[in-house]
């Protein structure tokens, strides 16, 4: 047999191994979109008595004057973009410290995956009592520092609002990452820093050098996850704010949710959904070329 025919043979086996996988993934992925599309190229709504009736594409025309989903499109990406750096460093930082030999290290990182672990809704109904301006604990320590008089409103004001919500979300998904650049810092050898350090090495030269650059893979994966789950956050603002105070912290999936569900404009909802999907595949695709481009340099 000769390798060409070797090589042949294990392709097809490869596809009759991987066919199960895509074609659950058509079901469960391809084609919920695919219905958002068909769905999207149609006028349902309560004007219309829910009876669908094509309109082409009216509905993305609509979205184009839609001042309300750029204003959440816009908060989306602040909100991404905020939580998922921070999140980034603070993990990175959290995966270093992990990745040293210390006793009870063990159960140091058994509590730092518990806030991941943890349901997001009733850590956005926790957040939501650390924040609140009467009963808060947030406003207690300030009180008992002496730096406020009266309780803050966070939630009430739109750029506190949004604050909290950034900084609920950093706490809860942060060890997500700690653990993915963790189990990528311990499948690096440790001869490299030995050998780096006999020609004089500083730490940082170490981290800058080795560390780094072998980390880039699972920098990676943890931003396009992170990414994506950012963009389309749902829960933990839907129970912190509601979208609120004055739709300041209203994110992309939340004005989806009141345009289905509210309004039930189910072909303005499904448009809105394409829009997004696109939006999303687009910055992921974008992220992970850059990304590669730098981990092909380094």
């Amino acid at each position: 047999m000769n390798s060409q025919t070797l090589r042949s043979r294990q392709q097809r086996t490869a596809w009759i191994l991987l066919t199960p996988a895509l074609l659950l993934l058509l079901f469960v992925f391809a084609y919920p979109i695919a219905r958002a599309f068909w769905l999207s190229v149609f006028t349902r709504n309560l004007g219309t008595e829910l009876q669908p009736v094509f309109s082409g594409l009216d509905n993305y025309v609509r979205m184009v004057g839609d001042g309300r989903f750029w204003q959440s499109l816009w908060t989306t990406t602040i909100f991404t973009t905020a939580s998922v750096i921070s999140e980034l460093l603070l993990g990175l930082g959290i995966a270093l410290v992990l990745n040293q030999a210390f006793s009870g290290r063990g159960v140091v990182r058994t509590i730092a995956i518990l806030p991941w672990a943890l349901p997001t809704a009733l850590i956005g109904l926790a957040w939501a009592w650390i924040f609140n301006d009467q009963f808060g604990v947030v406003n207690d320590i300030l009180r008992r520092l002496g730096l406020i008089d009266t309780g803050i409103n966070w939630l009430g004001d739109p750029t506190l609002a949004m604050i909290a919500v950034i900084f609920a979300d950093i706490w809860k998904t942060t060890p997500f990452i700690s653990i993915l650049l963790l189990a990528g810092l311990q499948s690096i050898s440790q001869d490299l820093y030995e050998a780096h350090s006999v020609d004089g090495a500083t730490p940082w030269q170490n981290f800058y050098k080795i560390t780094l650059p072998l980390l880039l893979p699972q920098v990676l994966i943890a931003v396009l996850f992170r990414f994506a789950q950012a963009f389309g956050i749902f829960d933990l603002i839907a129970v912190m704010t509601g979208g609120g105070p004055g739709g300041a912290t209203e994110v992309v999936s939340l004005y989806i949710y009141s345009t289905v569900m509210r309004y039930l404009d189910f072909g303005y909802g499904a448009a809105l959904v394409v829009v997004t999907f696109l939006i999303l595949v687009a910055a992921v695709a974008t992220a992970s070329f850059l990304l590669n481009k730098s981990r092909a340099r380094a």
